[in-house]
């Protein structure tokens, strides 16, 4: 049986070898461990899909901004999405968007930012955030730059440029 869960510190050193396999490298990892450095960070946004007693994805939610003419719009990043290799394209990548999305919107955000494969998050709901009025700040495809509302019309008169920190910079 599997379960998604808020990370445990202990648990660092396995979410960093997730990343680091999923992806082939090492940036995603890292970048997991500097946005924990983030004043902002919260460890109830970073879950992990155990199945028995061994970790075997990760995913993480982090705060960015949505730069508007009328102010700072806080929006969620969600990055990176990380799954053994020998445990994906078996839901668990799934289940752990739906059971961050959920603890996005109990957690009272209203928005979340995603630049990956337009077929797997437009399941979703997730869309292209240029149709939204928002721009990427990375040179990325605009269907793979996307957003979601967790509540209805949190868009509404917001567009602008997404600013992530500094820790994204190196991915």
């Amino acid at each position: 049986m599997r379960i998604v869960r808020s990370e445990n510190f202990i648990e660092y050193a396995g979410i960093f070898e997730i990343n680091q396999l999923a992806f082939g490298q090492e940036n995603e990892a890292k970048l997991v461990e500097n946005i924990r450095y983030l004043p902002n960070f919260n460890s109830a946004l970073s879950l992990v899909a155990v199945e028995g007693d061994r970790l075997v994805g990760h995913i993480l939610f982090s705060e960015i901004a949505i730069v508007s003419p009328q102010g700072d719009v806080i929006a969620l990043a969600l990055a990176p999405l990380a799954v053994l290799p020998q445990f994906q394209n078996q839901g668990v990548g799934s289940q752990l968007v739906r059971a961050g999305l959920k603890q996005c919107q109990i957690l009272g955000y209203k928005i979340v930012i995603v630049l990956g494969r337009p077929n797997f998050y437009s399941r979703f709901g997730f869309v292209p955030a240029i149709d939204r009025g928002l721009r990427s700040p990375f040179s990325v495809p605009d269907e793979a730059f996307m957003v979601l509302e967790l509540v209805p019309g949190a868009l509404n008169g917001v567009s602008g440029m997404v600013k992530y920190p500094s820790p994204f910079d190196c991915v």
